[in-house]
């Protein structure tokens, strides 16, 4: 099939390309506490019961996808901080075979997976999706993991040159067979992989990549990109940047940005109930987080102390805490600083969202965001 053909038919069938201007996702609800280090009162759970409640409200909602975190080990603190969570290639298959119409994405760390076995694994997915799965690619960040698998932390660039590889290795899988690859990470014999996925040329592949070898990677290799953004001037100039950078691969990406959500029917009860949660922060695994962060990342180390808030609400995410009116205003002026679509934490999802979706969803829907 043409390549153009191949890119239109991915426009036609892959929500995240469908026509909305501000795509809608869930990031998160697999692992306990979500995104919110805090220790504030929650009805989440993260049980395949939950998931599947949250997952299926967010189906008939038409939200575009929901991102797992990739989790092996808690971050300590009073809460265990995401030490309760779902694999994430089995909650993807499962949460697939319940829903209808959104994208379930598998967040892998490349160096605790094989990628022939992410392929199969992610090809066989897409099947019992019927083309709805997507493939989050991270390199693996927090060393305690990393050890606890037996793998020795690579420095922060040399990941990402690994990472290439491995996404290499992936997409040959799901175009081709009968290939030899010899590269400096993998070896490859004879690959072979049936079936192919349901998505053509290969599914929706994203990567968070931050730091200049991040957005490099992603220029290279991903469809989209999720940005780190503290404004909407910093969004913009991200989100330029980074398209920049793929187009000096004659590549195109998008851009995606995620953060934490907290929608009131006013303003005053909207800050109140942000800041009972920050008040009752969880310090403890903030802190562990931060450290890691700070020592073994280039994602965030300008903003680490800074933002210290944000970590606590949202992984230090965009803040969108408002009313419904305030909130799609922001939403307007991301889509204005080109980003595509928004994954979000809220610090209890299965409560608030049937609220998003009555209050908020039309508003977006009248500012022309969503059709």
């Amino acid at each position: 099939m043409h390549p153009d053909t191949l890119a239109q038919l991915r426009r036609d069938t892959v929500p995240l390309f469908n026509a909305n201007r501000m795509k809608i996702g869930i990031f998160g609800c697999n692992v306990s506490n979500g995104g919110t280090i805090s220790k504030a009162p929650t009805s989440h759970r993260p049980t395949f019961a939950h998931n599947l409640l949250i997952a299926q409200t967010a189906d008939r909602l038409g939200l575009e996808f929901l991102v797992p975190f990739g989790r092996w080990k808690s971050f300590g603190g009073e809460t265990e901080y995401n030490g309760d969570c779902l694999e994430v290639y089995t909650w993807a298959a499962a949460l697939a075979a319940r829903t209808e119409k959104i994208m379930l994405f598998a967040t892998s760390h490349v160096s605790t997976m094989h990628p022939i076995l992410a392929a199969k694994q992610g090809a066989t997915i897409d099947h019992i999706s019927n083309g709805r799965w997507g493939l989050n690619v991270v390199c693996g960040w927090y060393a305690a993991e990393m050890e606890m698998f037996g793998e020795r932390q690579s420095p922060h660039d040399d990941r990402y040159a690994r990472a290439g590889e491995w996404v290499q290795v992936v997409k040959r899988l799901w175009c081709e067979n009968h290939f030899d690859h010899v590269g400096e990470h993998y070896r490859i014999t004879d690959g072979y992989l049936e079936p192919k996925p349901v998505q053509q040329p290969y599914p929706v592949i994203v990567n968070a990549g931050v730091s200049a070898a991040g957005r490099d990677f992603s220029a290279r290799h991903v469809d989209f990109n999720f940005i780190t953004m503290d404004s909407v001037e910093s969004a913009a100039s991200i989100a330029a940047d980074v398209r920049q950078r793929a187009h000096g691969y004659h590549r195109e990406i998008g851009v995606l940005g995620y953060g934490f959500i907290l929608v009131r029917d006013t303003e005053r009860e909207a800050r109140a109930a942000f800041n009972a949660i920050i008040e009752a922060g969880d310090w403890g695994a903030a802190r562990n987080i931060m450290r890691v962060l700070g020592m073994e990342s280039d994602s965030f180390n300008a903003q680490i102390e800074q933002f210290a808030r944000r970590f606590v609400a949202g992984w230090g995410g965009y803040l969108m805490v408002g009313t419904p009116e305030s909130v799609t205003a922001q939403f307007v002026a991301l889509a204005r600083a080109g980003v595509e679509g928004m994954a979000l934490v809220w610090q209890d999802y299965a409560q608030e969202l049937p609220y998003f979706g009555e209050r908020v969803l039309p508003l977006m829907r009248q500012a022309g965001l969503r059709v």
